[in-house]
């Protein structure tokens, strides 16, 4: 077989796992779509826009691992790379691929359209490089395989997206044939002598502690240590809470597990426990503003040990190159067998954590639509093989509060926070991993940022059940800042969805404003299996968790600190 530089692409892209690969189309790209095609164990999955493209693929990396996004230059990329910079905040190998200028054009003072009117058309690559962990220009398709190997090799290797720029006269240009996979893929090895120490300090640290707790973080699952942790917490035996952007990446169902720690928003008794701890061991933790609730409770000092994805920080000590999942399951080794370091696990049962509420009373079937409600009704249908996708906002909280079998997952985008993003990463998920229970919660301000995306999962028939809350507003920015510019215009959700089904859809959009009409939606959601289905919840704006008002309140706080002088 004659490889070409874009077959080639799309070999290694089967080749790392990648079942599908998203695109939108732009004169730029059309020869290297043509080439992609050629590889019939990756399909070309197409989205409406080029934002929503990248973020399709980050939504996909989530489920599979990586993935792949393929635009046109500068109109195309430049939006594109909006949702590249949150797979970077985010932890995810997205490789985004752009197609660019015939090689003949660079020097030659030419003005191309779809450029900024200037003949540099270096600027595109330049911009990439601050948003990815490696960036590549080709312009023959000699050097292409080497190029196109180190930006996919770096993107996996780092867990965060890379950027291949290739000249559109050179897509279709012959290339050598790709070797074997495992040339690329190979991942180091922690450094023995620097683990060995590593495991030592962090041993004695918790030898030297008496209340120990162990944090969860969100880098946990880009480090491959999730299975890791819970060895370690069956070693220890100490209380094991998990930040808000962590959810799910410990199993709720474990012994130890104690819910979310978030400051004032955490888990019932959890920030009690955090209080009375004597140290902390956080494992993969992103400390942020919106993660420590505008810095009010960041666990820091003597008496935290920070251990990153391929860092770990014991007092003034700093351990590099070895894995997350090298040093806890050398720490749960050490403690294996050992008397367990459980007394945060025994205070937190002595002030009555764990103990289940009593759910309150359910309203008659037209009583008013309440957020509780609509968390209830969630909660109800959550089994094994579900995932929530919670949107920036107060969903992030409702699905806070949703507890959750051994093997549904929660995805958050917290660190970017970019409002919008769930609907599209959703659609990424849903072709990722159809076979699952995919359920969407956003706020109707955020699902109007990329609404067209329902189209794609209509178009693809995926069943995903989206949760639209209509509170008429963006009711997190209410919670930091209020004002004029909070407010939407209302759409007919309903319609929207008809809108996208046409003549041949099968999306179903359905609208709930009471108890009994939210609990006939579901059920209706449930047996839907030919496309989405969009309920759209109405409830007053001010109806919101406890958990929103609290963390904005802090977050606004911090917003508002005076310049220093």
């Amino acid at each position: 077989m004659t490889y070409t530089v874009g077959t080639y692409l799309a070999e290694r892209f089967a080749q790392i796992g990648l079942k599908h690969h998203f695109a939108v189309a732009g004169d730029y790209n059309l020869v290297l779509l043509d080439q992609l095609l050629k590889n019939k164990g990756c399909e070309q999955v197409y989205c409406s826009n080029e934002l929503n493209c990248g973020f399709s693929a980050e939504g996909y990396a989530r489920a599979n691992g990586a993935a792949a996004a393929v635009v046109t230059f500068s109109v195309g990329a430049l939006s594109a790379l909006n949702a590249i910079g949150g797979a970077y905040a985010e932890n995810l190998p997205v490789i985004l691929v752009s197609g660019a200028p015939n090689s003949n054009d660079h020097g030659s003072g030419h003005i191309l359209h779809h450029t900024i009117g200037s003949t540099d058309y270096g600027y595109q690559l330049r911009i990439a490089k601050e948003l990815t962990c490696a960036a590549v220009s080709i312009i023959s398709a000699e050097d292409a395989p080497e190029k196109i190997d180190y930006a996919i090799r770096t993107a996996l290797r780092e867990k965060k997206p890379a950027y291949i720029e290739i000249a559109c006269n050179v897509s279709g240009q012959p290339c050598r044939a790709p070797g074997p996979i495992s040339s690329v893929i190979n991942e180091p090895a922690s450094d023995a002598d620097t683990l060995t120490v590593a495991v030592k300090a962090v041993s004695d640290f918790i030898e030297s502690r008496e209340k120990p707790v162990i944090l969860i973080g969100s880098k946990l699952r880009a480090a491959g240590a999730e299975d890791a942790a819970i060895r370690l917490a069956d070693a220890l035996g100490s209380c094991v809470a998990t930040m808000g952007a962590a959810k799910s990446f410990f199993p709720e169902d474990h012994a130890n597990y104690i819910g979310t720690f978030w400051g004032d928003a955490s888990s019932p008794k959890v920030n009690d426990i955090f209080n009375w701890s004597d140290s902390v061991l956080a494992l993969g933790c992103i400390f942020n503003d919106y993660s420590t609730e505008g810095w009010t409770a960041w666990p820091k000092g003597a008496g935290v040990v920070n251990a990153d994805k391929e860092t770990t920080t014991v007092g003034d000590q700093s351990f590099n190159n070895i894995h997350l999942r090298d040093l806890i399951d050398g720490v749960a080794k050490h403690f294996a067998g050992k008397a367990k370091k459980d007394a945060t696990m025994i205070e937190y049962r002595r002030v009555g954590g764990g103990v289940t509420e009593t759910a309150p009373e359910a309203g008659k079937k037209d009583s008013k639509l309440t957020r509780e409600h609509i968390q209830r009704a969630l909660q109800s249908i959550v089994t094994a093989d579900t995932t929530i996708f919670g949107e920036t906002g107060d969903s992030w909280f409702n699905v806070n509060r949703t507890k959750l079998p051994r093997g549904a997952r929660v995805e958050y985008e917290m660190q970017w926070g970019h409002i919008g993003w769930s609907v599209p990463s959703m659609f990424g998920y849903a072709v990722g991993a159809p076979e699952r229970r995919n359920i969407l919660m956003v706020g109707d301000g955020s699902f109007q940022l990329t609404a067209q995306e329902v189209g794609q999962m209509t178009r693809r028939k995926l069943p995903v059940i989206i949760f639209l809350i209509n509170n008429g507003g963006y009711t997190i920015e209410v919670e930091i800042h209020d004002g004029p510019y909070n407010n939407i215009k209302n759409w007919n959700y309903g319609a929207v969805i008809e809108g996208f089904n046409a003549e041949d859809g099968k999306g179903k959009g359905l609208r709930a404003t009471t108890f009994g009409e939210l609990d006939d939606a579901v059920k209706t959601a449930l047996a839907h299996r030919d496309g989405p289905t969009l309920i759209e919840c109405v409830i007053p704006r001010d109806d919101c968790t406890s958990e929103l008002i609290s963390w904005g309140r802090h977050v606004a706080t911090a917003n508002a600190r005076p310049p220093a002088k």
